[in-house]
């Protein structure tokens, strides 16, 4: 069974997804995807990059010069599409299963759900 994805990976390569960005553009782009509930910093991303290029997940797309500042952009790879691919259908899956079994779960009178902070 292949294990679950960590949400920085989803999102980075979730980021990726929509073409080639460079490391600036994916932190931003990461926040705005996850709603503002992620933010990563630069030391976490560059090392998460890596170890995406290392997993053959990821590649360099080009590099250009702005301001003096080499950027690089990264782009998905079809490995990283499959496994994006992937971790969206167990994701989707996950959910099904969830929301069928809130709808039967049985509501106090009033219909509220119980607080999570209630479970024994």
């Amino acid at each position: 069974m292949p294990k679950t994805m960590q949400e920085p990976t989803f999102l980075i390569l979730t980021a990726l997804a929509d073409g080639p960005q460079h490391g600036y553009g994916i932190m931003a782009d990461v926040e705005q995807i996850s709603a503002g509930r992620a933010r990563l910093r630069a030391g976490t991303l560059y090392a998460a990059l890596d170890r995406l290029q290392d997993e053959g997940l990821i590649a360099p797309d080009r590099e250009e010069v702005v301001d003096g500042r080499l950027r690089r952009y990264y782009r998905l790879t079809e490995d990283g599409a499959a496994a994006l691919t992937a971790e969206v259908e167990a994701l989707q899956h996950r959910t099904k299963v969830a929301a069928r079994r809130l709808a039967a779960f049985p509501r106090p009178r009033g219909g509220a759900a119980p607080a999570f902070g209630g479970l024994r």
